[in-house]
């Protein structure tokens, strides 16, 4: 990626790479999977990742492509029983507002209660404009630095993620925590408290721990504090749509509704089902429901948790 610019070769090196990886993958692989029932077994680990997400294996169904055309074809091949339909329910943007109620930012959690684009919100912060005044270019660079800085992302990360030299790339960091300085404090004392204990904990009292935090070599303790910091973040995620899965199983039996509803598939902050067509809408609306309850507005500090719902014939075609 670094040297796509180098040359007009380049290009197809990636191209190549990407239809050789779609190729080894799925096409060739997963047709010989599927069994005799004509479905496909995917098999879930539950300690998949250290954060506490379940991961997916032979085949792994949570790594279907999405951001390009040839890879949302793959999902197309996924499709709903005749009478059925494929409903996906996602949280939107749960990292972000689990960073803010967990940080307590006052800024950060009023955005959210005010509604609307986040990334937008945060430009405008950022760039000292309004929101109107943001353009595609701000917003793009608010979402890298948004997400960088859950995943820990440093100065040099962030310089190649923005395009920008190192000087750019350290005041885009200074404004933001300047910005967002009750979420800069939780990172750090986060960090700290890693240091100190060993571990960090999720919502939930879920803990993880970094045995490299103290190690005396500086990249493995860099490595150790990145991971740290992120722990907390997506691991209460990753308990909250576990949680999840498991209230809207006993809803579905409570409701007689699990021979007609399927969930088929959990793709870390989303789930996917299988419904019959006629009672979609009306479920649709109840699982969401359960989903956005998951946690309550006193722990949360107002930030609602938000599902976004799509349907479709196909995995690849939904809206």
């Amino acid at each position: 990626e670094k040297l796509r610019e180098s040359h007009h070769i380049i290009d197809d090196f990636l191209e190549y790479r990407e239809l050789q990886k779609l190729l080894s993958n799925y096409i060739d692989k997963i047709p010989h999977m599927i069994a005799k029932d004509g479905r496909l077994h995917t098999h879930f680990i539950q300690t998949g990742a250290a954060t506490g997400r379940m991961a997916s294996q032979n085949p792994g169904l949570q790594n279907i492509p999405i951001r390009t055309e040839r890879g949302r074809n793959i999902r197309n091949a996924f499709v709903a029983p005749k009478g059925s339909v494929l409903v996906a329910l996602d949280y939107s943007q749960i990292e972000l507002r689990i960073a803010a109620f967990l940080s307590e930012d006052e800024q950060l959690i009023q955005i959210f209660k005010d509604g609307g684009d986040i990334h937008r919100a945060v430009a405008a912060e950022m760039f000292h404009v309004s929101p109107d005044e943001v353009d595609s270019e701000m917003r793009r660079r608010a979402k890298v630095i948004n997400f960088g800085i859950l995943y820990g992302m440093g100065v040099n990360a962030l310089k190649v993620q923005l395009e920008v030299d190192r000087k750019e790339a350290q005041e885009y960091l200074n404004t933001y925590f300047e910005t967002f300085m009750g979420l800069a404090r939780y990172l750090e004392m986060t960090k700290a408290y890693a240091h100190k204990h060993g571990f960090t904990k999720t919502l939930f009292g879920r803990k993880r721990h970094f045995e490299a935090i103290h190690s005396s070599l500086p990249h493995l303790r860099a490595m150790a504090e990145r991971m740290a910091i992120n722990a907390p973040i997506q691991g209460t995620q990753a308990d909250i749509i576990k949680i999840a899965m498991v209230k809207i199983d006993d809803y579905l039996k409570k409701e007689k509704l699990d021979r007609n509803v399927l969930m088929i598939l959990q793709v870390h902050d989303e789930l996917v089902f299988e419904m019959k067509e006629k009672i979609a809408d009306k479920v649709t609306k109840q699982i969401a429901e359960i989903m956005e309850g998951i946690v309550s507005e006193k722990e949360t500090k107002g930030v609602k948790l938000k599902v976004d719902a799509k349907k479709g014939r196909s995995w690849g075609e939904m809206n």
